[in-house]
């Protein structure tokens, strides 16, 4: 009895094998019946152990738990749906579970391809095989369902081909007339409705004998510069040619160990990961490939051999990739033009600032005050800004003169720019001693302006001049601006610097 069920279990699993080919990447047609499933190993059947089997779907970053429907059904090692609709894309894997560990069995990514309306076929859900003329050939459905006895119907350029119903449609001798599209068409009944499978193939018969494709690996072995810390991405990618081998397998080796799987969740990867196994068509010809993803060079990796392997037709190529450190880089050619430029510019910029600066200084010191409400003359002890030095009476014949110095001046500077002004004869009382008077005002301003013309320096008032040249230039007490509001015939008899210097030194003797 014993032998009996493990004979049963055997052919079960026989079958399983030959259904579940392993692909990782899976094309099907809208409308259509498909099913997903995977292989257990022999020591599975008989392990005392209980487990759940649970479906997983991967979608938008989010994996969910795939619940069985009027359209989606799981049965023993098979999630089968009646039929695929353009939603069901994704990917897709399947978990054994002991109330204590999970364990992911498989996982596949299925591409659930848009139904052409006007044909029998999708062009994206064929494989194309490339023959000689005046060989024999046979081209085979392939397992679509896992029910016997279902109808078979084969098409050609999407029309009833010869009435064949034969999973194998065999060719003795090929000629140039049969490359076509072939199709075949199975039907399913399944609780009272018909659901059908679908296989398209190209084939392709040449007059003249192809030449001989040998499986390669494209690319030699090679050494990579790199530094530590850097991301590398090595690809492996591998020739079948002219029509897509469904066994060939292609796979990463780190020193002969296996890779761990990249999870697709960055901050869950591993430091060395391999990406999935992807199928590549270009034109008539078919390719594989897979990614190794180093995310941190390390010091270790420079010693290790990264292997790729090619497995197809009993046939293995290799290509091994090491690491090197790199040479330092030179700088590159942009930055180092632009460093250039910067460099070539930065004097006639500085040039143009302080030009900009000499000649606006005014403003921007006004501009600083007002906006950062300081004044850098607080605490001095100074009472005014400026005492005003004008012609103080009327032996002007032009009344212009003591109109500017007691009208025009006060109010721009006063009015406008906020500075306190000193003139006599509007801030000094009466009756005090004259000179005294200007000494003491004077020393309170922190500027002496002067308005010069030729009557101011024939009056009296050419001792304001005197004594703010005094304590300009011998005691250095205030700064003097002179304003020429006429122009001067005579030169004016004030002492010299030097005199003034030299009689300071006297008094201090």
């Amino acid at each position: 009895m014993t032998l009996m069920i493990f004979l049963v279990m055997f052919v079960m699993e026989s079958a399983t094998e030959k259904l579940c080919p392993l692909r990782a990447s899976i094309d099907v047609l809208e409308g259509e019946y498909f099913f997903l499933c995977y292989l257990e190993s022999r020591q599975e059947h008989f392990q005392e152990e209980a487990y759940t089997i649970n479906w997983y779907k991967e979608s938008a970053g989010k994996r969910q738990l795939v619940k069985e429907t009027h359209r989606i059904a799981s049965q023993m090692n098979f999630l089968e749906f009646w039929p695929a609709e353009l939603s069901d894309s994704g990917n897709y894997s399947v978990i054994h579970s002991n109330g204590k560990q999970n364990l992911t069995i498989q996982k596949w990514t299925l591409n659930v391809l848009e139904r052409n309306k006007s044909s029998c076929f999708n062009k994206n859900h064929l494989t194309t095989e490339i023959k000689s003329a005046g060989t024999g050939h046979s081209l085979k459905c392939s397992d679509l369902s896992i029910y016997e006895n279902e109808s078979i119907t084969w098409y050609k350029d999407c029309k009833n081909y010869e009435h064949e119903t034969e999973r194998e449609l065999n060719f003795r001798t090929l000629t140039v007339q049969h490359s076509g599209i072939y199709t075949c068409k199975i039907l399913i009944s399944h609780e009272g409705r018909i659901y059908h499978s679908t296989n398209t193939i190209k084939l392709v018969v040449e007059e003249d004998a192809a030449e001989a494709v040998t499986l390669e690996i494209v690319g030699h072995h090679e050494e990579i510069e790199t530094e530590i810390g850097k991301e590398e991405i090595l690809n492996c990618t591998g020739f079948l040619g002219y029509y897509m081998q469904e066994d060939a397998s292609l796979y990463w080796l780190i020193n002969q160990t296996f890779p761990e799987q990249c999870t697709g969740i960055p901050e869950n990867e591993p430091s060395v990961c391999e990406e999935e196994f992807k199928k590549l068509q270009l034109g008539n010809k078919f390719y594989v490939t897979r990614l190794l993803r180093i995310k941190k060079v390390r010091d270790e990796d420079m010693h290790h051999n990264f292997t790729c392997m090619l497995q197809a037709d009993e046939s293995t190529q290799i290509k091994i990739v090491k690491l090197k450190k790199g040479k330092t880089q030179d700088l590159p050619v942009h930055i180092f033009t632009t460093g250039m430029v910067l460099a070539l510019l930065f004097p006639f910029v500085v040039v143009a600032v302080v030009f900009v600066f000499v000649m606006f200084r005014v403003d921007f010191v006004l501009f600083y005050r007002d906006t950062c409400r300081r004044d850098d003359t607080a605490g001095d002890g100074k009472e005014y800004d400026a005492f005003v030095s004008y012609l103080k009476d009327c032996a002007s014949p032009i009344e212009e003169e003591r109109e500017f110095a007691l009208k025009i001046l006060p109010m721009i500077l006063e009015e406008n720019f906020g500075y306190k002004l000193c003139i006599f004869e509007r801030d000094v009382f009466p009756g005090g001693a004259f000179v005294d008077d200007i000494n003491s005002f004077i020393d309170k301003s922190r500027r002496l302006i002067i308005i010069l013309s030729q009557n101011y320096v024939s009056d009296r008032a050419i001792y304001e001049l005197e004594s703010g040249l005094h304590k300009a230039l011998v005691e250095r007490k205030t700064k003097i601006i002179l304003i020429e509001y006429m122009p001067i015939l005579e030169k004016p008899s004030v002492p010299h610097a030097g005199k003034a210097y030299q009689d300071k030194d006297q008094r201090a003797l």
